[in-house]
């Protein structure tokens, strides 16, 4: 099984609106965390992120999250 791309090893703590976001799985997009399309041709997709009221999220960017789009501590590992 291919392994997404290590995008960072800390994580994007953003302060966002509510919405919907696509968060990249791959690890491949330019701009993370968020996803630019990159992943088409790879088996990776992106996830959607909705957010019902504004707040801040910690994003994964290590890609290796158990709690994939947030953040678990994992990147502290590799």
């Amino acid at each position: 099984m291919q392994e997404p791309k290590i995008a960072d090893k800390k994580p994007a703590v953003l302060e966002l609106a509510a919405g919907t976001y696509w968060y990249c799985a791959c690890g491949q997009s330019a701009n993370q965390p968020f996803c630019d399309g990159s992943h088409k041709g790879t088996p990776f997709r992106p996830l959607q992120v909705d957010l019902a009221e504004p707040g801040k999220i910690a994003f994964c960017q290590c890609k290796r999250s158990g709690r994939q789009p947030r953040c678990d501590g994992t990147h502290r590992n590799l």
